[in-house]
């Protein structure tokens, strides 16, 4: 795979994945609306990717010298894809399943990608793939917890 092509599915299989868990478990801990829930990830899978990708042409048109703009073009629109299709997946579970059965599949779903992921990163790059995983997992794991509590803060306060 293209070091250009790689680049936008290394972010946008990340950031979709993480991201879209945490306006999951958000939206569900301050609504528990399907269709608001629903609703967010279409929004954000759009939104995002588009952000998500805009982000990512203007990091490699300011980064490195000797890219050249094919290349830049081709780390925006795999940005861009990835990020999309890593988003909706999460669709799936949500019109398929009762919302907490969705919720709990959509968590695991998003932790074990992830994990594969880390492991190719590391065995990659000759890493620990356990240190890896861990660091990987904490964040995503924090960002869950996070969203969840102000999801909540956010039903009972506002």
């Amino acid at each position: 795979m293209k070091i250009s092509i790689r680049k936008g599915f290394g972010f946008g299989l990340t950031s979709g994945i993480i991201t879209t868990l945490g306006l999951i478990v958000g939206l569900h801990s301050g609504t528990h609306s399907k269709s608001v829930i629903l609703g967010g990830i279409l929004v954000i899978a759009i939104a995002d990717a588009l952000s998500d990708a805009l982000g990512m042409h203007i990091s490699e048109e300011s980064g490195r010298k000797g890219v050249t703009k094919r290349e830049i073009w081709e780390s925006t629109f795999s940005t861009f894809f990835f990020k999309l299709v890593f988003a909706l997946i999460f669709a799936v579970p949500i019109l398929l399943l009762g919302l907490r059965t969705a919720i709990i599949v959509s968590i695991i779903m998003g932790l074990f990608l992830l994990t594969g992921f880390s492991f190719y990163i590391a065995k990659q790059k000759n890493l620990n793939p356990f240190k890896a995983i861990a660091e990987h997992l904490i964040i995503a794991v924090l960002v869950i917890f996070i969203t969840h509590i102000i999801g909540d803060w956010v039903a009972n306060w506002v």
